[in-house]
């Protein structure tokens, strides 16, 4: 008898559509383009700058992580914008990186679920982002159980991430399917717990 896989799923990127270009240009607005490269590591087109301040990287790392509170990331970037910003724009700039999530994607894990399939949410994230996006679409109705950067304090592509959640799931002899856009969290997956790895849900195995 065929063991049926287990399947877990990224958020932003793979179930969410993320607009980081937007989010970049809203702080270039409120901080200006050196500021807003030196602080959050993107330009305005939303792509990843190389040369970023170790402080700089701590603070994205920390909030992901947990480590710091949403007001207190907020806090920091403020005080890289021009004066008279408040943290209400601040924090507008910050969640206009979301987009939306399409109805069918979300029937996508449902659909799974249905089938028998154990279904979790593996998500490098903040709270800002995540309790917006859970209020707005109801995630932890639609999964087994949602696994959270900054509720383990512990980030993708960190090894020790993924032993965290393959012991959690109770795998046993269950493959573990993981869908992921971003190429190093699948390699790191796929060398620390062996899971097998997709870049998309249009790489699933249709019907299901």
């Amino acid at each position: 008898m065929t063991v049926p896989p287990i399947y877990v799923f990224d958020l932003g990127g793979v179930l969410i559509r993320l607009n980081v270009a937007r989010c970049m240009q809203a702080f270039e607005a409120l901080m200006g383009e050196e500021n807003m490269r030196a602080v959050l590591g993107m330009d305005s087109r939303g792509e990843g700058i190389k040369a970023v301040s170790v402080a700089s990287k701590q603070l994205m790392a920390d909030f992901e992580r947990g480590l710091i509170t949403s007001n207190e990331f907020l806090t920091q970037v403020q005080a890289f914008c021009r004066p008279g910003t408040s943290l209400q724009e601040v924090s507008d700039a910050w969640m206009s990186m979301l987009d939306d999530l399409p109805q069918e994607r979300l029937e996508v894990v449902d659909r799974l679920r249905a089938k028998g399939h154990m279904v979790y949410l593996l998500s490098n994230g903040n709270d800002l982002h995540f309790h917006f996006i859970n209020r707005t679409y109801g995630l932890d109705r639609h999964f087994d159980r949602l696994f959270l950067s900054q509720e383990m304090h512990m980030a993708k592509p960190e090894p020790e991430i993924f032993r965290t959640v393959d012991e959690a799931i109770h795998r046993q002899n269950c493959p573990v399917v993981f869908i992921d856009d971003i190429a190093v969290n699948r390699l790191a997956a796929e060398q620390t717990v062996a899971w097998h790895t997709l870049g998309s849900l249009d790489e699933l195995p249709y019907p299901f």
